[in-house]
């Protein structure tokens, strides 16, 4: 059963961080955005589950449990007799990701109803009499946009339509729903992380080309993500809902923009997505050989 262990814990989650950072950016950013965010969604489940199977394994080991159900506690461990560790390490490793996810959901859960705590109208956009400039996208169905008259007045009246397109483009996607997944996939394998950061900016570059596409020019959201950049210090939304991103991508941003690179075709996302299935997949056989052990073990008990 190593095999399992070693497979979808150890080495697909680091393998699915090389392939995003050789394949992502070749992708439009509306096709690598959901590829990427499901595709470490699946092999966080994955590495999950065989943590799961393992610490099963090491229950079953004990020999209190053997006597219970009757089966024979050597041959369970005989299984992974060469890696006496791993089954222990895996219910240590399953208790961190575990904890490590809850809070992100629990905090995710905070946010988001802090977020759409407001009664504005579905759709519509909030402009609240602030000179900090600050615009965000409030997740909802379909939710609305916020703006601050300090944003608004930074912004040439071009630009701020451009804006506007931007931060709707967001809840049109539902992107929230995207950084949310990516957010607890890297909680729950820290091999994740960089995958998780990198949904942020996906989400960011699909929302400027929708912006781009329904302003009718892309040089108008450049200038528009320039000139918010300029004029807002830090977001004002809470962390994982809003549309701005960190300050260090926005040269980035405007970068692809004005000088968009040759796209390899969207069939290339499925590369990242076979491999978090092959994972699952792999999980679903540690699963069952877990079950033939157990039922070795009955025999011989």
């Amino acid at each position: 059963m190593f095999d399992h262990f070693l497979v979808s814990v150890v080495v697909v989650p680091p393998v699915l961080l090389v392939l995003v950072r050789l394949l992502a950016d070749r992708l439009s950013p509306r096709v690598a955005a959901p590829v990427v965010a499901w595709s470490a969604a699946g092999a966080a489940v994955a590495s999950l589950i065989n943590l799961l199977v393992f610490a099963l394994k090491a229950v079953a080991e004990l020999p209190p449990v053997a006597r219970w159900f009757g089966w024979s506690v050597q041959l369970v461990v005989n299984d992974t007799a060469h890696y006496p560790w791993v089954s222990w390490t895996s219910v240590v490793l399953l208790t961190a990701a575990a904890v490590s996810t809850a809070v992100t959901w629990q905090r995710q859960r905070r946010l988001l109803a802090l977020a759409t705590a407001g009664t504005a109208e579905a759709g519509a956009l909030v402009v609240v009499p602030d000179p900090a400039p600050h615009a965000f996208a409030v997740p909802g169905r379909p939710g609305h946009v916020v703006v601050t008259t300090g944003m608004r007045d930074a912004l040439s009246p071009a630009q701020f339509v451009a804006l506007l397109a931007h931060e709707r483009a967001h809840l049109a996607a539902r992107h929230h729903r995207l950084i949310r997944v990516a957010e607890l996939a890297a909680a729950a394998h820290p091999a994740l992380w960089w995958v998780s950061r990198h949904v942020d900016y996906l989400v960011e570059r699909a929302a400027d080309e929708r912006a781009a596409t329904e302003v009718g020019s892309r040089r108008t959201v450049a200038q528009a993500i320039g000139a918010a950049a300029l004029a807002a210090a830090a977001p004002m939304a809470p962390a994982g809902l809003h549309a701005a991103a960190p300050g260090g991508v926005v040269p980035r941003r405007v970068a692809s923009l004005l000088n968009p690179r040759a796209r390899v075709a969207a069939v290339v996302g499925a590369v990242p997505v076979a491999l978090a299935l092959f994972s699952m997949v792999w999980t679903v056989e540690a699963a069952w050989d877990l079950g033939e052990l157990i039922t070795a073990a009955l025999g011989q008990g």
